[in-house]
């Protein structure tokens, strides 16, 4: 018998997390994505690195502090192991990550592109730079001394500040810290004919840093920059007005304890940084000592500037096609006859913005319910919702305030909301509500017309340019019975509804995906063709994934599309050996969430909000929604296979936890750019015949065709 709790059959979560990051960072490395993408690759992973320790690490830390020392329940880790191996691969990351960075600037160079230290430009632009400092940037400084009457500063978490040491003229050593303002633009630009010169902020402060410090001599000036603790507890219990608590929680965060010190070494590969995990409560092991400038995030801003004299250096501009079961129509007129489905960011996010903004101006509309977990800083679809409850209509609008990272702005529409007239919820205590659904209800012919639009992302025009998530907009009465209930549950008192076709968390998710997985077993047992296909982003949850490990073992084919962490291990003789574990790290964010069961061809194809994490599953109200229209599950299966047969953006993990290229000798597929293809010869043909579109399954190309005929095969 096998023991399924075996920590070998298992990847820790926080290592796997590592791992992903090493895959964003493998694409700075890829020479096929253009110049400037690759920097920007660079970008991306320090940006995630840093919510990473200000969450994650973090976490692991403060149960150490509180002698917490559990292992957790699939690898058996304890805190202090976990954090052991997360540094282990962590230094590893950022060790390539930095000597990418300077491959990269060597080859901007060869495109008369620079990055230079003060002292290393010609006389005109180093008396440019000297102006600057003195007018500029010099009066925005302030130099905090460090001793008996002035105490360490409360420096805020990622801020960038210099590190000074300066002797009086009495020879007696004293420190300070400079902090870089958070204002001021980092990079600066210096025209030199036909050169693009950049100088860094911190360095020419650095550079001229003696000006602030007249009477005393400069020993050493060095950038640094700390990370902290940005997971404190929400007080829920007894709150009167959550929005009030969530206020003071964003003032906290600001000074949670540091868990990580960077410091750049450039200047001085000797530099110690004693005093200041001294001062900042932190073991030698919290700090990392860079050979390159701090905050690498900082690449999306030279990126932008770059990329007005070299576009060709980016990818190639997209325009997102409508959407193919939509076409040229009206929304809510086309999903009277059936469901509409959009996939983005090939197929534009406009109709759903639209799908609100109409709604706040026809007069046949009674009321508007939607939730909102991230939207963008200036969302037309708060506009339209405003604008509803300003012409009178019902508007219910539930703004999740714990939605973490965008705390702040959630708060400040809220606010905006509740002036115009909106009926604004904050969701449920200690559950985050992360489903993405919205309500309107019509009135015409006397009838009352539910529409329903579900979704797998957020309702945020900015970042459904860079993430792939999908939707549906129906009239299917059932769910609209079942939309109203949901809203009316977050909203008043009523007890859990019974739901017709939705699946909501935290009750009924996880048992839904546990019995489709026994119906499978079964199937395949009777019939011998088990299949299941999941996407997802992350894959933690230790109940589900013994029952994939049961699938596997009863011999059901299980292939997983999972973009980030992954705590199975696939490939395990006689407990994984027919699971297949792919990830796809490309040009766009994969966010979307799709689950699917063969069950001997009575076929159960969903979408959700969620992943198959127990924090989706148990902490978030989440939905997860059937596919009807059989159209739409044809779409999505083909789609699903298009992935599994990526063989240029995907990496497929062996048995031992570890990812590879996928590489195979079947014609190039990268599944991205094969929907940007897609997608703009769609759009084109709507150019030269505009009418609506014939269904987007009589359009396969010829290469999908393949592709699914190679697979059914097998």
């Amino acid at each position: 018998m096998i023991d399924l709790n075996n920590k070998q059959y298992y990847n820790n979560r926080e290592v796997s997390w590592v791992a992903f990051n090493h895959r964003v960072i493998e694409e700075a490395l890829d020479k096929r994505n253009p110049l400037l993408e690759r920097l920007k690759f660079l970008a991306i992973a320090s940006s995630n690195l840093d919510e990473f320790f200000m969450v994650r690490v973090a976490g692991l830390k403060d149960q150490i502090k509180l002698n917490f020392n559990e292992r957790e329940n699939k690898t058996q880790m304890t805190p202090k192991e976990q954090l052991v191996a997360i540094d282990k691969d962590n230094r590893e990351n950022v060790r390539l990550q930095y000597e990418q960075y300077h491959q990269l600037l060597q080859e901007l160079e060869g495109h008369n592109v620079f990055l230079k230290q003060p002292e290393e430009l010609e006389p005109h632009n180093y008396e440019v730079i000297k102006q600057r400092f003195e007018f500029e940037i010099m009066p925005t400084l302030t130099p905090l001394g460090i001793d008996a009457y002035r105490p360490f500063p409360k420096l805020s978490n990622k801020s960038l500040n210099v590190f000074v040491d300066v002797v009086d003229a009495t020879g007696e050593d004293k420190s300070a810290i400079v902090q870089i303002p958070a204002l001021l633009n980092r990079i600066i630009l210096l025209q030199d004919d036909q050169r693009m010169i950049f100088v860094m902020l911190e360095d020419v402060i650095i550079h001229f840093i003696g000006r602030l410090f007249s009477g005393h001599e400069v020993r050493r000036a060095f950038t640094f920059r700390i990370t902290r603790n940005a997971d404190l507890s929400i007080h829920e219990d007894g709150a009167e007005d959550l929005l009030i608590e969530i206020e003071k929680f964003l003032k906290k965060r600001k000074s949670g304890a540091a868990v990580r010190l960077e410091i750049d070494t450039r200047n001085d590969p000797t530099i110690g940084g004693s005093f200041l995990t001294h001062e900042l409560e932190i073991e030698e092991r919290d700090v990392y000592k860079i050979d390159g400038p701090l905050d690498l995030t900082m690449l999306f801003q030279l990126s932008g500037m770059v990329s007005k004299k070299y576009p060709q250096f980016e990818f190639k501009k997209f325009e997102p096609a409508p959407p193919a079961s939509l076409g040229i129509r009206n929304v809510y007129e086309a999903a009277r006859e059936r469901d509409v489905f959009f996939h983005h960011p090939y197929e534009s996010f406009q109709p759903i913005v639209d799908f609100i903004k109409e709604a706040s101006v026809d007069p046949a509309t009674l009321a508007i319910k939607q939730t909102l977990y991230r939207v963008s800083s200036d969302s037309p679809i708060i506009e339209a919702l405003k604008n509803a409850a300003e012409a009178g209509k019902q508007v219910t609008v539930l703004v999740e305030l714990k939605a973490r990272f965008d705390e702040e702005n959630n708060v400040h529409w809220a606010k905006m909301l509740e002036e115009a007239g909106c009926h604004v919820i904050y969701g449920m205590t200690y559950l985050k509500t992360h489903s993405k659904i919205t309500l309107v209800i019509k009135k015409i012919n006397d009838e009352l017309v539910p529409y329903v639009h579900l979704g797998t992302g957020n309702y945020n025009d900015k970042t459904a340019k860079i993430y792939t998530d999908m939707g549906i907009i129906t009239t299917n009465k059932e769910i609209g019975q079942d939309a109203m209930n949901f809203f009316n549950y977050l909203s008043g008192y009523s007890e859990k509804p019974e739901y017709n076709k939705l699946h909501v968390a935290p009750f009924e998710i996880r048992e839904e995906f546990l019995d489709h997985i026994d119906q499978e077993i079964e199937s395949h047992r009777q019939n011998g063709n088990g299949l299941i296909i999941a996407k997802m982003n992350s894959l933690t949850d230790k109940a589900v994934i013994k029952k994939l490990f049961e699938a596997s073992q009863a011999g059901v084919k299980v292939n997983l599309i999972i973009r980030g962490i992954c705590c199975l291990k696939p490939g395990i003789p006689g407990v994984s050996d027919n699971i297949r574990v792919i990830s796809i790290v490309g040009r766009f964010l994969e966010h979307s969430r799709i689950y699917y069961f063969y069950h001997n061809g009575e076929e159960r194809m969903y979408l959700s909000s969620a992943d198959m994490m127990t924090r989706n599953m148990i902490k978030r109200v989440e939905i997860l929604f059937p596919i009807l229209d059989p159209d739409i599950v044809t779409r999505l299966k083909d789609f699903l296979q298009l992935q599994l047969n990526d063989n240029q953006k995907a990496r497929e993990q062996d048995m031992n936890g570890v990812y590879h290229y996928v590489r195979n000798e079947l014609e190039p597929l990268n599944s991205q750019e094969y929907l940007v293809k897609e997608a703009e010869q769609f759009r084109r043909s709507l150019k030269e015949k505009p009418a609506v579109p014939e269904p987007v399954m009589s359009r396969r190309s010829k290469l999908l065709d393949r592709v699914i005929s190679r697979i059914r095969k097998n």
